[in-house]
């Protein structure tokens, strides 16, 4: 959910004055318009990391990102205010998968780095790997 203020000032008789704060949203339509715009961005890559720690909106990296490579996401929009990234990663090695992320960038080296910051980061109960299994992500981001 997107909120915010904003304050409506007048002008009369060339004094100005400062009216009150009134309460904003943001509405369906500009929802649909920011998904819109994801949607329609660069490449998206999907990375994992083993990590501890509760997703938050303040992240920039992943909870210890693991050494694969970050994967090329399929992006799709499957509502209008929805955007969807899948990816499926295959572990180089054991290791429990404790949170991904999407980024917009590949970034370099094992672990990745570099590129921007996340763009949406999620954790779960760790999932325990051997080399060679995989997880598919689907990763939803809907504005509401």
């Amino acid at each position: 959910m997107a909120e915010g203020a904003w304050t409506a000032a007048s002008v009369a008789g060339g004094a100005h004055t400062k009216g009150d704060v009134m309460a904003t949203v943001l509405t369906q339509v500009g929802e649909e318009l920011i998904v819109d715009l994801m949607d329609s961005a660069s490449a998206d890559y999907v990375g994992w990391g083993t990590g501890a720690g509760t997703a938050a909106k303040g992240d920039t990296a992943l909870f210890t990102a693991a050494t694969e490579a970050r994967v090329v996401a399929t992006r799709s929009q499957p509502v209008a205010d929805k955007v969807r990234w899948v990816a499926t990663i295959t572990a180089d090695g054991s290791k429990t998968i404790t949170n991904a992320g999407v980024f917009d960038a590949a970034g370099s080296g094992s672990p990745p780095t570099g590129g921007t910051p996340l763009i949406v980061h999620g954790d779960f109960t760790g999932v325990p790997l051997l080399a060679g299994d995989k997880i598919e992500f689907t990763i939803d981001l809907e504005i509401t």
